[in-house]
């Protein structure tokens, strides 16, 4: 189960599992606009609800088309994960020891190689959800004086115990953008690292990132 939950969100960087929404207050969230691309721009939770929204509510509209199109289905995916999602960040974050000293193209190469893995991969997952899941977004915690931010959420589900979903935000000018996630407490950046640690060990950034685009080496998002 927390295989499909990690791979879901990991593909879309969004509660795309939730048609609705919830404070762990129990109040109701105010309705947000839908806007036609993803809104990076305000509270970060309030960012999390408002995208999540609109994507769900997108998936089901247009759930027939997409599996009968998945170029469709790529291009939109590809749309709100791009606005959303801080790929270089992530990939600096993901070369870890490796990405000392590396200039920011090569960065930009393995993040964005990485990032177009996992969408390949896992896009068609989010046409699976279970539309009777719900999300609630526990708390929104300020770290490094407010240049980070965490929020906390969780899955409930209409069977099972709810399961825990965090978001780590960054600020980059005034937009906010994922740059991790983390799954029952595993993370998005620390998966990632440890996969490729052996081959950044023998190969360049961008031999790596090549072999990523050749499909040599897979983004997997799996976990035990």
């Amino acid at each position: 189960m927390k295989r499909n939950f990690f791979a879901i969100v990991i593909a879309s960087t969004l509660l795309t599992a939730a048609p609705a929404l919830v404070l762990a207050q129990g109040t109701q969230a105010p309705a947000a606009a839908k806007p036609a691309a993803a809104t990076t721009q305000g509270v970060p939770s309030q960012l999390v609800l408002s995208n999540a929204t609109r994507i769900v509510a997108t998936l089901e509209k247009r759930r027939a088309e997409f599996k009968q199109n998945r170029a469709a289905l790529d291009k939109f995916i590809a749309g709100e994960f791009n606005a959303m999602f801080d790929r270089e960040y992530a990939g600096r974050l993901v070369l870890g020891r490796h990405g000392r000293g590396a200039s920011d193209a090569d960065v930009k190469v393995f993040g964005d190689a990485l990032a177009d893995s996992l969408m390949s991969r896992y896009g068609g997952a989010l046409l699976d959800f279970d539309s009777g899941l719900k999300v609630r977004v526990k708390s929104e915690t300020s770290l490094r004086g407010g240049a980070i931010v965490k929020v906390a959420s969780e899955f409930v589900r209409t069977a099972g115990e709810p399961i825990p979903v965090d978001y780590l935000m960054r600020k980059t000018g005034s937009n906010w953008k994922v740059f991790d996630v983390m799954v029952e407490g595993v993370s998005f950046v620390q998966t990632f690292r440890s996969q490729f640690d052996a081959p950044l060990s023998r190969k360049t950034i961008p031999q790596v990132a090549a072999d990523i685009r050749a499909g040599k080496l897979q983004a997997d998002a799996s976990t035990n």
